[in-house]
């Protein structure tokens, strides 16, 4: 008899992410003899890290290429986290673990090494916990994950993994199309989280096309014990009234399969967001003159979604941060291009200003 539907269903998603990497990273010498240190973490103002088992031993020639999971000891990472320990025995790969203290709750240093714990019960070798201080900036939500990312950034080169497995579910992907399309931010939000992300793609995200029951399911029926944050169903967070407000208020009105419509189209959004990239790349070159400066005639010539691109090319070559760029700056920018009555220079995030000059277009940092 095999495994319940669900756990097949998680373990099917991780394998074959896992064969992604091995494809991407042969267990051949050069991929696998980096070393690591035991090192202290500094995120934001500060941070620790303690690991369980060999977490901070060097890894040695040959060794396979090592695959992390972040976990939580929710229902989705902890699932993710099962599924990777039973591929990686069948695979050439090593598997290990992080969890991340936000330190945003009472006893989260003692859940943190609960978490830990299961992870290194599973067979996962490294286990580490990492604590983060989180700050402001952008709000708690936005703070909280640029922490846990700078922490999981961190780890990934300290034990020289190649990949890191993120447990979001087709629902988290229909979360963060509506949190897009209410923001008004363009194609690029609404085709929300992509499957690999990150530099050099090591952020890999096997349950986009499952959803959240199913994980669940793969615990219970496993016994894995979870742990549900109570932040997430904490109303004064953006996200949590979404789940449990907005998408099952959509759902009544409009009848179940909102949340695989809304996974359909970032799917697809991407799609027509990437080929709008690229091709904004393949032109940038042509609309600069000598200097390299870009000149308005041709700029306006372009179709309005490709010069936007452009412009956001440029604007972030600029110094602008691109996490602070939104739509409304873009088109103020655009409007120098598209309706030029001699206003003055367009100030952006990063102490950027856009001013248009003599028909070229200049972005400098003052």
């Amino acid at each position: 008899m095999g495994p319940h539907p669900a756990v097949a269903a998680i373990r099917l998603a991780v394998r074959r992410v896992l064969h992604d990497v091995l494809t991407e990273y042969p267990p051949y010498p050069q991929h696998s003899a980096r070393k690591t240190e035991r090192a202290e973490l500094s995120v934001g103002t500060a941070g620790s890290s303690s690991s369980i088992a060999s977490a901070a031993m060097p890894a040695s020639a040959g060794e396979p290429p090592l695959v992390l999971v972040a976990c939580s000891g929710g229902a989705d990472s902890m699932a993710l986290a099962s599924a990777l320990a039973f591929e990686a025995r069948k695979l050439s790969v090593r598997a290990g673990g992080i969890t991340v203290d936000h330190g945003l709750q009472d006893g989260s240093d003692l859940r943190a090494t609960e978490v830990a714990a299961r992870l290194a019960a599973l067979g996962l070798d490294p286990v580490e916990t990492v604590t983060v201080r989180v700050g402001r900036a952008g709000g708690p939500e936005a703070a909280a994950r640029d922490a846990r990312y700078a922490a999981l950034d961190a780890a990934a080169e300290r034990h020289g993994a190649v990949a890191v497995l993120l447990g979001h579910t087709r629902d988290d992907q229909a979360e963060t199309v509506l949190l897009g399309l209410a923001r008004g931010s363009g194609i690029r939000s609404l085709s929300g989280m992509a499957a690999v992300s990150g530099a050099a793609g090591r952020y890999r995200r096997p349950f986009l096309h499952l959803d959240r029951q199913t994980a669940r399911k793969a615990c219970m029926v496993q016994s894995l014990p979870v742990w549900d944050d109570p932040h997430n169903t904490d109303p004064a967070y953006t996200r949590s009234r979404l789940r449990h407000e907005g998408l099952p208020a959509l759902e009544k009105a409009l009848g179940k399969g909102v949340v695989e419509a809304l996974a359909r189209t970032a799917r697809l959004s991407r799609d027509d967001a990437d080929a709008l990239d690229i091709w904004a790349a393949e032109v940038d070159a042509s609309v600069r003159d000598e200097a390299g400066q870009l000149e308005c005639a041709k700029l306006y010539a372009l179709p309005p979604a490709v010069r936007r691109r452009v412009l956001r090319r440029a604007v972030i070559e600029g110094g602008a941060p691109a996490g602070s760029l939104s739509a409304r700056h873009i088109e103020e920018v655009d409007r120098l291009i598209t309706g030029w009555r001699g206003q003055g220079a367009i100030n952006l995030p990063g102490r950027v200003e856009a001013r248009r000059q003599g028909g070229r277009l200049v972005v400098r940092q003052g």
